[in-house]
């Protein structure tokens, strides 16, 4: 009887563990499953693309992809994720200081070419000239790299050595440049005095709305306010938008304290006043005043055209403006990257939402041809029966310059040859029927100068005349 017991209780302990084996062996798998949500859905995907995916990719890689197309499901171009490197480069785009060289670069036709360096700035001093050509870096090349890489070799800490090679094509020579990084001092606001029929017309540009704008504007206005200005012209073209708080700072001194500028409007429709204050009495509420802006004015440009135009303080002059009536904020993730998501919209003190309308000017202004276009500095020679984009680069300018020639798509024809003989002997350039690094450069030049004439600038003097018009009533 006792041994019977004995197998019995053998028996019931063989069989419990073979229960325990086929539960906890079959339930292991899940058990050693990462779980990197609390979605079932997302954790089964990211699971079977670890194990499945024939291009594998590293954890990281896959939730940063799985966290940009949440934004990108939100069907808003204006809410994004950004990685660690891009929330870098995005903060310091608002930042008013940044360590480098001071020297403004684009790619043309695949190569890094200098527009121009800031004056005083590493670049400047070390020699940089606009046109040159940077070929390397430290001793590296830059064939096959981006924009982005170029600025990340470019940038360091303070006081670091650097050094380049540029292709100096007017000299048809290298040359090797040495510099030391430094701040650089990045301004977003710019003012001079404008001279016309015995009148003082203050004229302010303003770039993008960056930390210190709202400081920069009064410093720049009160100056302009003690020299005595009879008008004041607003120049927002080609400003992308940026901090709402430096809106609020600018309009505050053009706006009586307690006037509403905008209005916030969050998911559930609630409005939100927003209205200027200041501690000190705005100064410049009695000067007439016109505003500058086009297509590429949005955002923040637009709150500014809004609330001016809406309260019937200023005149706006040029095209319509791009039309983003949202409001995005950007929340810290801790990854190091950021999520950019369109929290409210913002409506004018008319509460209209201006949301891809865009503000309408008063006083519509198309400027010329030839003031709109690019400044480029292509590279090569090019003969008849050519085809390419630095071709199609020559032809629009000699075109908007009114030499005759019929195609601008960047096919070398027997018009555009004729063309470049007839520029080549206006500009006293070496006689013949190509295309070269010399025409290029002499049409950059010529480009650069016409618009830096204010007198080529229509939608500037149009709102320099509505302002003597005013002042003259």
């Amino acid at each position: 009887m006792r041994k019977s017991r004995i197998f019995l209780y053998v028996s019931l302990f063989i069989i419990l563990l073979g229960v325990m084996y086929l539960w906890f062996g079959k339930s292991s798998p899940k058990q050693q499953t990462t779980a990197i949500s609390n979605n079932q859905v997302i954790d089964e995907a990211f699971q079977l693309i670890k194990k499945e995916a024939v291009f594998s990719k590293n954890d990281k890689q896959i939730v940063e992809g799985a966290i940009r197309g949440m934004a990108q499901a939100l069907e808003d171009p204006h809410s994004t994720y950004l990685t660690k490197e891009e929330a870098t480069a995005h903060d310091a785009s608002l930042a008013e200081e940044r360590v480098g060289i001071g020297a403004e670069i684009m790619i043309s036709g695949g190569k890094f070419i200098v527009v121009a360096p800031l004056k005083d700035s590493p670049a400047f001093k070390a020699g940089l000239k606009p046109q040159d050509e940077i070929v390397r870096v430290n001793g590296e090349r830059l064939d096959g790299k981006s924009l982005s890489e170029l600025v990340k070799m470019l940038s360091g800490e303070k006081g670091t050595s650097l050094k380049m090679t540029v292709y100096r094509s007017s000299e048809g020579r290298h040359i090797e440049l040495h510099m030391k990084r430094e701040t650089i001092a990045l301004h977003s606001v710019s003012s001079e005095v404008y001279e016309v029929n015995g009148y003082s017309i203050g004229l302010v540009t303003i770039s993008i709305f960056g930390e210190n704008t709202g400081e920069e504007w009064k410093k720049q206005t009160k100056s302009l306010v003690d020299r005595g200005i009879d008008g004041l012209l607003i120049d927002v073209r080609g400003n992308p938008g940026g901090y709402l708080f430096s809106v609020a700072s600018i309009v505050s001194t053009l706006l009586e304290n307690g006037k509403t500028f905008a209005y916030m409007q969050d998911p559930d429709g609630v409005l939100e006043m927003l209205n200027t204050e200041s501690k000190e009495k705005p100064y410049l509420n009695k000067i007439p005043t016109v505003l500058l802006q086009n297509g590429g004015s949005a955002s923040a440009s637009e709150v500014l055209a809004g609330a001016l135009k809406d309260n019937n303080r200023a005149m706006i002059v040029g095209e319509t403006s791009f039309g983003k009536g949202t409001v995005q904020e950007t929340h810290p993730l801790s990854n190091g990257g950021k999520l950019k998501i369109s929290t409210h919209k913002w409506l004018t003190p008319k509460q209209e939402w201006i949301h891809h309308k865009g503000i309408e000017a008063d006083l519509k202004v198309e400027p010329e041809e030839l003031f709109t276009m690019d400044v480029k500095y292509p590279h090569g020679e090019f003969r008849v029966g050519d085809y390419g984009e630095e071709i199609k680069y020559a032809q629009n300018i000699l075109a908007a310059l009114d030499y005759n020639i019929v195609r601008k798509d960047g096919y070398f024809d027997e018009d555009t040859m004729k063309a470049v003989e007839k520029y080549r002997q206006d500009s006293k350039l070496e006689a013949n029927n190509e295309i070269d690094d010399l025409l290029f450069q002499s049409l950059s030049k010529t480009l650069t100068d016409y618009k830096a004439r204010k007198e080529n600038d229509k939608q500037l003097q149009m709102g320099i005349s509505y302002l003597i018009h005013n002042l003259k009533k």
